[in-house]
């Protein structure tokens, strides 16, 4: 019966990390061995901590963890599954939030231990061939955080504009809307913006796409759509679309800055990584800003866009907590990189 019992706390794969990288729109779940072997996933929606709770959020991932332990050919029940769980979460902005999100996690035993972390350490942590560096994410909202090796880190509240932040795709398309709203009343500087945005919702004026989109004929949801026209007409010389962008790129390099100096690492070479949905796109004149703005205040800093998906940070983060070899984290990234098939 000692055998039994000592068995069933013996993680069915020892040395192994249950990966969580769960955003706003979709959660990535990876079961990986000791050696860096993908030996299940799943994908699943957003995650909302901040909607429905940490224990209903975390609850809502357990069909994902089934899956990827089917997959592993494992099911889930009383003993853990791995060493360690590895989640890097949307919406856990704030200490105490990480902390209710993690005891959640402990409720199911999937693992004997856990770390919870925002989910822009993934993005970080997937941009670097160590846990040195800078990332700041721009998607629906942004955020920048910064880790060395120590485990010492950087981060911000990143709750919205009680927290101080501006930018990411809804601020940029809402700045849009409201750009455009003023240059057709009079209110503001011409703009192309008054025409480009009625014509792709398929309205004639912005009296008219104003009235659809506050009677809701066109659901509030399709407002970030305005985030890529703002590109598009930024990129024709616009200078009331051009000011945006260059804003955003202020606020990207601001963050960048602050968080490496936070971590002393304004004077040595540094990956400060870029990602997220705005980032991602490749925006010609943003990036170019980004660059510009950035080596104005921190030579030093290296800007690089993520090449890899943000799940592969979250399970290399659970594999530096593991003291996992340098093999195995080049096995995971061998296994995401673009020249080869994505995992199941």
């Amino acid at each position: 019966m000692a055998n039994e019992a000592e068995a069933l706390q013996t993680p069915l794969v020892p040395g192994g990390v249950l990966a969580f990288d769960a955003g706003n729109s979709k959660t990535d779940v990876a079961l990986v061995s000791a050696n860096g072997t993908i030996l299940g996933t799943a994908r699943g929606g957003g995650f909302e901590p901040h909607l429905v709770g940490a224990q209903t959020a975390v609850d809502g991932l357990v069909p994902l963890v089934a899956t990827a332990a089917a997959a592993a050919g494992f099911s889930l029940g009383t003993s853990p599954l791995v060493e360690q769980i590895s989640a890097c979460l949307a919406n856990a902005d704030l200490p105490i939030e990480e902390e209710r999100l993690a005891d959640a996690f402990r409720s199911y035993g999937w693992a004997s231990r856990v770390h919870v972390a925002n989910d822009t350490f993934a993005l970080l942590r997937a941009g670097l061939d160590e846990p040195r560096g800078v990332a700041v994410v721009c998607g629906a909202g942004i955020n920048c955080c910064g880790l060395l090796p120590d485990g010492r880190t950087a981060r911000f509240p990143a709750v919205g504009r009680i927290s101080g932040d501006w930018g990411g795709g809804q601020q940029l398309a809402e700045e849009a809307i409201w750009a455009a709203a003023r240059a057709d009343d009079g209110r503001g500087p011409a703009t192309a913006l008054m025409t480009v945005l009625p014509h792709h919702f398929g309205v004639r004026s912005m009296p008219e796409l104003i009235e659809a989109m506050h009677l809701g004929d066109i659901p509030a949801v399709r407002r970030l759509e305005a985030g890529p026209l703002l590109f598009q007409v930024a990129a024709t010389g616009d200078p009331v679309a051009t000011a945006v962008v260059h804003r955003q790129a202020e606020e990207i390099v601001a963050m960048a800055v602050v968080a490496l100096r936070r971590l002393n690492l304004l004077d040595e070479p540094t990956p400060v990584i870029l990602g997220g949905g705005v980032l991602t796109a490749n925006h010609p004149l943003l990036l170019e800003e980004i660059t510009t703005q950035l080596a104005a205040a921190v030579p030093q800093a290296i800007p690089q866009i993520v090449e890899v998906p943000p799940v592969v940070g979250a399970i290399l983060l659970g594999l530096d907590h593991t003291q996992a070899t340098p093999e195995a984290h080049t096995t995971i990234r061998t296994a995401y990189s673009s020249k080869a098939p994505a995992p199941a």
